[in-house]
């Protein structure tokens, strides 16, 4: 089949995709920033085509091919944007109105599980987008999952970075909501078996795992299967906006996340019933079994998205080649640029750089200045990166974000998404054997000027180490 899939380059996009090419169909990925789409290794290339659509632009839509058979629709937002709930209604009418100018037989939306009222914004949107995608002229299907566990998922590193780090835990009342997790491998699983399936049509089913829990139940759980003693005190009283301040610096979250996630943790997320189950001869896995299949992928390097990487956890909120081309005039630039003996070994370096791997030289002082960001409102340090040995354009490496990665080219250009008073980039390219390390800063008035003056003296040290242990052999 001939199959359209949106959000192409989001978590659960990424993870499909090559699983619909490896059933044998024909992929047609919507992206809208044709930079950030990288075609999953030991694929075909014929078998999978991007096409650069922004669903506000309803000229843009016209490029979706006539012929499709089937669609997922996987463009959700959890922007703390006062409009955001408006563009998500008009993304879901525009493709509604351009699928409907197709072949279209069957349309599957990935929603949220929304039983009990009040709804949080972010649930209400869904409900919202899932009434309008209903109403096109083909067969529809919405699968409502809660808390999804997997490598990657925003649900699981909170989780993972408020166990390991605190001991003791003095946490919001919400911590005794209650929800119904679903394992990635079986909200993947369920998309693909629903696709085409006449059972499915023109309904929506509630998706989880058999286990009810509480937030603090699976916080426990969590600890349990680490070995790990911890105790959790909650405390009747604590507001939404200290609630966010606490997942935001406890945890790699940022703020505008943190705050959807605790407005959306008051709301209890319960499947109505499980006939999705025998439609599909499915039966989705317990908590703890996906956790277990989610540290056996960590420890394996096996991540294949990270919410980390959306664009939402950073900085850019717009495509990514708008930034490509780094500006020169009324910049401040850091050029260095050193031989090294074997290049393939500066690659691995440059393609290793950041997360546990650290910054090579004056690991302290990055950790300082991601500390000070953080503190101030910035994403720090605490993102890291999704895989320790593989950079794609988009991706997120501490605070910094890929603009281009090419080791072919041997170049590696990244923007800083940290808190400044202006904009940042970190580019490295290689020319013959030599390394050339550009920071470029666009300072923005007075302030962005006197910011560079005062961090020029720890340039020199970071970066004339940074380039020196690039290049040694």
């Amino acid at each position: 089949m001939k199959i359209l899939l949106t959000g192409a380059t989001g978590y659960i996009g990424k993870r499909l995709l090559p699983l619909l090419l490896s059933e044998g169909h024909e992929v047609i990925c919507c992206v809208r920033d044709l930079e950030r789409f990288q075609k999953p290794n030991g694929i075909r290339g014929e078998n999978v085509t991007p096409i650069e659509v922004d669903f506000l632009n309803r000229e843009s839509l016209r490029k979706i091919p006539k012929d499709i058979d089937a669609a997922y629709y996987l463009i959700h937002s959890m922007s703390s944007s006062a409009v955001y709930k408006e563009l998500e209604l008009q993304c879901a009418s525009n493709f509604k109105d351009q699928l409907n100018k197709t072949e279209v037989n069957h349309v599957i939306y990935l929603s949220g599980i929304a039983n009990q009222q009040p709804l949080s914004n972010h649930l209400e949107s869904r409900l919202k987008v899932e009434k309008i995608l209903n109403q096109g002229l083909y067969h529809f299907t919405a699968l409502r999952a809660g808390i999804i566990i997997g490598s990657g998922s925003a649900s699981f590193e909170i989780i993972r970075d408020l166990v390991e780090k605190l001991p003791v835990m003095i946490a919001p009342k919400w911590l005794k909501t209650k929800c119904q997790p679903i394992a990635i491998i079986d909200v993947l699983s369920m998309l693909i078996k629903t696709l085409n399936h006449p059972e499915t049509f023109n309904k929506n089913f509630d998706i989880g795992s058999p286990d009810i829990l509480t937030y603090k139940q699976m916080l426990m759980e969590y600890a349990r299967v680490r070995n790990l003693k911890r105790i959790i005190l909650t405390v009747p009283v604590m507001t939404p906006k200290l609630s966010s301040y606490w997942l935001y610096f406890v945890t790699s979250t940022s703020y505008k996340l943190a705050t959807a996630l605790v407005e959306s943790m008051k709301v209890e997320v319960t499947c109505r019933n499980n006939t999705i189950n025998t439609i599909l001869d499915h039966s989705p896995i317990s908590y703890n079994q996906a956790l277990k299949r989610t540290f056996s992928a960590i420890e394996s390097n096996a991540i294949v998205s990270s919410w980390k990487d959306s664009l939402i956890s950073g900085r850019i909120s717009e495509d990514l080649s708008e930034f490509i081309n780094v500006p020169t005039f009324g910049c401040f630039k850091d050029k260095r640029q050193r031989s090294f003996q074997n290049r393939e070994s500066c690659i691995k370096k440059l393609w290793s750089i950041g997360g546990d791997t650290g910054w090579y030289y004056g690991n302290f002082l990055w950790r300082i200045r991601g500390t000070m960001d953080k503190l101030s409102g910035g994403v720090g340090l605490r993102r890291g990166r999704t895989n320790p040995n593989q950079i794609n354009s988009g991706d997120v490496v501490d605070f910094w974000r890929v603009i281009y990665a090419n080791q072919e080219e041997g170049r590696l250009l990244l923007f800083a998404e940290m808190k400044l008073p202006g904009e940042a980039w970190l580019d490295f390219q290689i020319s013959d054997n030599q390394l050339i390390q550009t920071a470029t800063f666009r300072p923005k008035g007075i302030a962005g000027r006197l910011y560079w003056y005062a961090v020029l003296p720890f340039h020199g040290i970071i970066f004339t180490g940074l380039i020196k242990k690039l290049t040694e052999k």
